[in-house]
């Protein structure tokens, strides 16, 4: 028999992570309305056909930023989250910056954990990246406690860095470079 190639860029024993396409925008959005609540203040994931195409379309065709479904294999590949690379530097930087999201029926069963750490793996291996940043508002706890379980250090404070629900909002810097994840 034949062996089938994953529909998965990389996958652990419960999640698969697959790039976005502009078919998951029904699945997509319908996941964001649901999740309004568990996102709010922190991030506004599209809700609707237009901005989803926009949003995924920038993700795609954009050279510096890689989006990333976190597909839960026990629910059938079902969309449980997605991280995003913003701001790819390439040459001696070798960077990039994290977004993620949990959506509220996979919250909390560690698929977001498995699904950050297999980006990680993905972004320092076939990506060739060296520095992984993520971005954090102090209070959101919950993104917090998952960049720290995956080995991310805090690396700093920047007052008033985002504009994010009509407000400059004070973050932290949390990074991973991969000699952490190899000496780890």
């Amino acid at each position: 028999m034949p062996h089938l190639a994953s529909r998965y860029l990389t996958e652990g024993p419960r999640v698969g992570l697959r790039h976005f396409t502009y078919e998951d925008a029904a699945e997509f959005t319908a996941r964001a309305r649901e999740s309004k609540e568990l996102h709010h203040p922190w991030l506004f994931p599209p809700d609707s056909p237009a901005a989803y195409a926009a949003y995924a379309g920038r993700l795609i065709e954009d050279p510096s930023k890689a989006g990333f479904l976190v597909c839960a294999k026990d629910d059938g590949g079902d969309i449980a989250g997605f991280i995003n690379i913003n701001n790819i530097v390439e040459g001696a930087f070798q960077s990039g910056a994290l977004g993620y999201g949990a959506f509220a029926h996979a919250a909390g069963r560690g698929l977001m954990r498995e699904g950050l750490d297999l980006l990680i793996g993905h972004a320092f291996g076939p990506m060739r990246l060296h520095r992984l940043e993520i971005n954090v508002q102090p209070a959101n706890t919950a993104s917090i406690a998952l960049a720290r379980s995956c080995g991310f250090r805090l690396e700093g404070f920047s007052p008033r860095m985002l504009f994010i629900d009509g407000a400059w909002r004070d973050h932290e810097r949390w990074a991973i470079t991969a000699e952490m994840r190899t000496s780890g």
